[in-house]
């Protein structure tokens, strides 16, 4: 059986360890794409996830691979094995997806792609281990046990890190971060919809200086 090779592990772990927290985007109008992930970058984000959930993400995700080469692209809710190609042509350099079915796990090895594989119970993990995938994504994280969860695994189950998203905020993303198999979380707190609509760049800058700040 196919599985998913060390090197889009490397890739991913050292990716997703730089990142700490990954901002988890929903880009509804292609022209915010850019300043958007310019403020992110400015906050000192390295990396970024914008979800395939409106019109504008792929070719949002095509402007910024184009206009910020330095910010390494996610493209997270891939939900059909198709998306792998789509967000690898779009500039994406790896994919997240909600959960994860077999068919989209392999899909993602057929396409050569680095992907973070989603998973909220303990055989769901351990299907994907088998599959070579060791950097996971617990979702959704808070609703499947959150903290307790991560610390219920990190003993049976060692050798798989974890990127939690879903109920991950400012007020408890210490505490995930702490966790051993803990390797970045996920969250929308860093760019929301309101100051997008408002185009209130600045203050998103400020708001991931602020959260990147309180957990170095």
């Amino acid at each position: 059986m196919a599985h998913s090779d060390k090197q889009h592990q490397n890739f991913l772990g050292r990716t997703l360890e730089q990142a700490v927290i990954l901002p988890v985007l929903v880009i509804e109008r292609v022209e915010d794409a850019i300043p958007l992930a310019e403020a992110l970058l400015e906050g000192g984000c390295n990396s970024v996830e914008v979800t395939l959930r409106s019109d504008a993400a792929l070719a949002s995700m095509e402007k910024i691979a184009t206009y910020l080469p330095e910010l390494t692209l996610g493209a997270g809710t891939l939900l059909e094995c198709e998306q792998f190609q789509q967000v690898k042509d779009a500039g994406a350099s790896y994919a997240l997806s909600p959960g994860t079915t077999k068919k989209l796990a392999l899909a993602a090895i057929d396409a050569d792609f680095a992907y973070v594989p989603a998973a909220a119970t303990p055989s769901e993990i351990l299907e994907l281990r088998e599959l070579g995938y060791r950097i996971q994504k617990l979702f959704p994280a808070g609703a499947s046990g959150g903290i307790e969860m991560l610390r219920s695994l990190s003993s049976p189950i060692a050798d798989v890190r974890f990127c939690p998203t879903g109920g991950v905020s400012t007020a408890n993303v210490q505490d995930y971060l702490k966790q051993s198999n803990v390797i970045c979380v996920g969250g929308s707190w860093l760019a929301p919809k309101d100051l997008v609509a408002e185009k209130n760049w600045s203050a998103i800058t400020q708001i991931v200086q602020q959260s990147l700040a309180a957990v170095r």
